[in-house]
């Protein structure tokens, strides 16, 4: 739990459980769950010694092929990305292109022009089809917002699997051999 929710259960007036919400009584403590970590056994991952959950912690902190394990596992995540994602265009986040705000999904441009900029009739590039391989980053929409609502109603992501880097015959080509072998 983040802390304002954890904070929220622990209200000196009522403290409730983080999950079910029932009442906690002060000073309870979970007996079947502290049995069950003494009861079962696990093998640490670096030195393959068996002992009790209840003693995994304490070993962890002195058994140095355990610590060299995490170091391997922390090495493997942190290496450089094997290809240049910068390469890539962002087509899951978009720019307001008439108030410059950040970080909307292709939804929630929609959502948030249609809220605030549905009366603005200046002609904006729209970020959404800009971020295309067929998109025209140059082309200025006549009317946005009937564009946004009749092209973006919908991700094309949900309803189709985009190949971006195929060019539009190959991917009418794909489509024709799918409907020929669903007959």
């Amino acid at each position: 739990f983040c802390t304002p929710c954890l904070q929220e259960c622990l209200k000196p007036k009522k403290p409730l459980c983080g999950v079910c919400r029932s009442t906690l009584s002060p000073g309870s403590r979970a007996l079947d769950l502290e049995k069950q970590i003494e009861t079962t056994e696990t093998t640490c991952n670096g030195c393959n010694k068996k002992m009790y959950l209840s003693k995994m912690r304490s070993h962890a902190a002195s058994c140095s092929k355990y610590q060299n394990y995490i170091m391997e596992g922390v090495k493997a995540v942190t290496k450089e990305p094997l290809h240049n994602t910068r390469n890539f265009p962002n087509r899951f986040t978009f720019p307001c292109p008439y108030c410059s705000e950040k970080n909307f999904d292709q939804e929630g441009l929609v959502e948030h022009c249609k809220t605030l900029h549905s009366m603005d009739a200046k002609q904006v590039v729209c970020p959404i089809c800009a971020s295309m391989p067929w998109g025209d980053p140059n082309y200025r929409s006549a009317n946005f917002m009937e564009h946004l609502q009749r092209r973006h109603r919908f991700s094309y992501d949900t309803f189709v699997v985009c190949d971006y880097d195929a060019d539009e015959d190959d991917m009418m080509a794909q489509v024709l051999m799918r409907s020929l072998r669903d007959k």
